[in-house]
């Protein structure tokens, strides 16, 4: 009988997108369903961005684009690299491709072999792990929990790292948590990397610009650490332009090169049209990225107020991103008389039919006693869902 191929076997669907179906599939069948389960902005990308992209239709970009992106606009990220964030990048060390998804999974498969180890700190973006797998190596989860702020220390890498270890995905700010590695702590893992040859890090930084504590720091600026990593980021988050599939990875240039190769075979270059409004997103000004973000800052506010008001949630303070981490294990082994909680996927999904909000379970993300929500979404919708969920997890006894 014909089967799908191991490598597919190894891969588990992603949970975030199942709930989101599974939402919108309720919505479709009439439930006022409010949808907490995406990451994604709830903005319009801004007017003078779509207007570069309905030029660049007028214009007739509607050829193969190059592969590793157009020049100017690989140039206009390595001077956002140089101005905003103090790195030095040349165009020939970024590349742009179909998503911050595709530059993850790029550097992914251009550097892991069968067999070599990734050390991935949970919780996680639940593709992380499947795509070490779709390139044959071994996740190795090193767990930094509620009780450290989701944040792994250099102690724990250290602990972590073996003879067969390739790389070290960072994210910061971090989907799902929000918490955000301070410029001191990227210092110590650093001091940890250069210990030891041939060890990279997938830096992952889509989330930069929506940061409540100050200036974005990048693992990339310490001494020595230019050569070891890779910065995957993108337009998706900042100025919300998710369907655009524009994003970007600095590297130096012999990864690069390698990207180009397997971008080559198997996507060529992205959309010419969303090349030209992402380059009108970086040369233009910055004030619509500022005034998301404290939006984003004022919901995170009282998304947290909100949750810290429902008896049994226990809730950190995210530093960045759009989305609230909190713990649910106090729920486990509760029922309201149908239904018993076992695990926060049940979590979830009990919140999506009682309470009608569609969360997503921290099991997906290497953390079985959290569950995801993300507040990109807006005021009223914040608090109307937690008045829901309040009132749902007070009939668990």
């Amino acid at each position: 009988m014909a089967q799908l191929s191991d490598r597919l076997q190894r891969l588990a669907p992603s949970a975030t997108l199942a709930m989101s179906q599974k939402s919108n599939e309720m919505k479709a069948q009439g439930v006022d369903v409010i949808n907490m389960s995406v990451g994604e902005p709830d903005f319009m990308t801004p007017d003078h961005i779509k207007a570069a992209g309905k030029k660049a239709i007028d214009d007739n970009y509607s050829k193969y684009s190059p592969v590793p992106g157009y020049k100017d606009l690989r140039g206009a990220i390595a001077e956002k690299l140089k101005k905003e964030n103090q790195l030095d990048y040349t165009f020939n060390e970024i590349i742009v491709g179909t998503g911050g998804k595709q530059g993850v999974c790029n550097t992914i498969l251009a550097l892991v072999n069968p067999d070599d180890e990734v050390i991935i700190p949970a919780p996680y973006w639940v593709s992380y792990p499947q795509m070490v797998k779709l390139a044959g190596g071994k996740p190795v989860i090193v767990r930094a929990g509620f009780e450290q702020n989701f944040r792994m220390t250099a102690a724990q890498l250290e602990a972590a790292i073996t003879p067969k270890t390739k790389m070290v995905i960072l994210c910061s700010p971090s989907n799902p948590t929000g918490s955000v590695y301070s410029q001191e702590e990227l210092n110590s893992l650093a001091e940890v990397i250069l210990k030891h040859d041939d060890i990279f890090v997938l830096s992952d930084e889509i989330y930069e610009h929506i940061n409540y504590i100050g200036k974005h720091a990048s693992i990339a600026s310490y001494p020595g650490m230019k050569e070891r990593t890779i910065i995957c980021n993108g337009v998706s988050k900042a100025y919300a332009m998710t369907g655009w599939r524009l994003g970007w990875v600095a590297a130096p240039e012999w990864i690069v090169k390698g990207m180009n190769k397997l971008q080559g075979q198997y996507t060529s270059g992205t959309c010419d049209v969303s090349q030209r409004a992402a380059l009108a997103a970086y040369i233009s000004s910055q004030n619509c990225v500022e005034e998301m973000r404290k939006a984003f800052e004022r919901r995170r506010d009282l998304i947290v107020k909100l949750a810290k008001e429902i008896p049994g949630l226990e809730v950190n303070v995210p530093e960045g991103a759009f989305y609230l981490f909190p713990k649910c294990s106090n729920f486990f082994g509760k029922s309201d008389g149908e239904r018993k909680i076992n695990n926060s996927t049940d979590f979830a999904f009990y919140l999506l039919d009682v309470a009608h909000v569609a969360t997503v379970g921290g099991d997906a993300f290497g953390d079985p006693d959290c569950f995801r929500m993300s507040y990109a979404t807006s005021d009223e919708n914040i608090v109307e869902a937690m008045r829901r969920i309040k009132e749902a997890l007070g009939r668990l006894k």
